[in-house]
């Protein structure tokens, strides 16, 4: 996992090439193509990009009406943007209809650092899941995001992909496939499972190494699909290991954890903890300090995991 990129840059050049073979695909932006790496895009088809200004609740009706007319827009904010402040116009303009619109929020959860509470999209997973018709994608690296994309390109109805602003580590090589509503098994195990999305993969991978020199075999599961939930896997995972640890960097309320829960208890009751950030908002500060000072750290994930297992 020596390689590292971040799966905002990694969206940004993928999306310049698949509009060489995808004449149909448009981007939108709300003044931040520098940050979410529409440019790219913009510099090879200026006619096929289109800037809102700050304007992110109509950006999100002209993606719509693009749609509408056989596009396939891809429309681009910062993630706290995308889901808080234009919450009525994907729900009014994009579910009802279920128009093929692509949305894109860039950083996403508390890596975003020092710009502080007012730009950390904490709550958007909850509220994208909440939309019917969605599909909702949080990739772990830049070679997941790359496939994602495409996904997001070739398969029709409204999507949103959370990605982040950091380098993150590669964790997949490139013959990677990525099979949307698929749970990826990045580790097998026995004594418990760890379910994980985004940046907390990689460290749900350092959490099994760990724990596995002092005698807990760990699975991990990256579930890059958030909605649909591969409910297959989480059932397997409850059934062979027999305990679940979620872990995200999203609100507890909503997030991976809550739509785990609800497959968990519903269909294979095991013993479960959660990784994730409790009811509050977080400070301004460097992303590696925050992510210590609000838990999202390989350590409280293998306490997770030791409590999980002594409840079995």
């Amino acid at each position: 996992m020596a390689a590292e990129k971040a799966t905002r840059e990694a969206f940004g050049e993928a999306l310049a090439q698949f509009g060489k073979e995808f004449p149909d695909i448009v981007a939108l932006d709300a003044d931040l193509s520098r940050s979410t790496m529409t440019k790219y895009f913009a510099q090879q088809f200026p006619e096929r990009f289109f800037q809102c200004g700050l304007g992110e609740q109509n950006m999100i009706g002209v993606a719509a009406g693009l749609a509408a007319s056989g596009k396939i827009p891809f429309a681009a904010t910062f993630a706290v943007f995308a889901s808080c402040r234009c919450f009525d116009q994907l729900r009014m303009s994009i579910s009802q209809p279920r128009l093929n619109v692509k949305v894109i929020g860039t950083h996403g959860g508390i890596t975003v650092g020092e710009d502080g509470a007012s730009h950390h999209a904490i709550e958007d997973l909850a509220l994208f899941c909440a939309l019917p018709s969605f599909t909702v994608i949080v990739p772990a690296d830049a070679i997941e995001t790359v496939q994602a994309v495409n996904s997001a390109i070739t398969t029709e109805g409204p999507f949103y992909l959370r990605l982040g602003r950091p380098k993150v580590p590669h964790i997949y090589k490139e013959d990677y496939q990525f099979t949307l509503g698929k749970a990826v098994t990045l580790r097998d195990g026995k004594d418990a499972t760890i379910i994980a999305n985004g940046i907390m993969a990689a460290k749900a991978l350092e959490t099994a190494e760990k724990l596995a020199s002092q005698k807990i075999d760990c699975r991990v599961l990256n579930m890059h699909t958030l909605k649909p939930l591969d409910e297959e896997a989480i059932v397997a995972a409850a059934s062979q290991t027999g305990a679940i640890v979620t872990a995200e960097e999203h609100l507890l309320h909503g997030g991976l954890g809550s739509r785990v829960a609800q497959v968990v208890t519903r269909q294979e009751p095991v013993p479960m903890g959660f990784v994730g950030i409790n009811d509050l908002y977080a400070k301004s500060g460097k992303p590696d300090e925050l992510l210590q000072k609000y838990g999202l750290t390989v350590e409280e994930i293998e306490k997770a995991v030791k409590s999980a297992v002594a409840r079995k």
